[in-house]
């Protein structure tokens, strides 16, 4: 797992339409970085692919 660079406004990558993703099993090392990093790197309830600059529909929510 690696913590990833959270992408600031005006970024390009937000500004993409994001892709669907067909296989899980191509992504699951992407979810752990992105839950690494929403635990490490913010305070924040959620975090979206494109914000650490992958153009898929992904999303990490922090329920706790």
């Amino acid at each position: 797992m690696a913590e990833r660079i959270i992408r600031k406004f005006g970024d390009p990558v937000l500004r993409e339409k994001c892709k669907p993703v067909a296989n899980i099993a191509n992504i699951l090392n992407l979810l752990d970085d992105m839950a690494e990093t929403l635990g490490s790197a913010s305070n924040g309830a959620a975090l979206a692919a494109p914000q650490v600059g992958v153009a898929k529909r992904i999303v990490v929510i922090n329920l706790g």
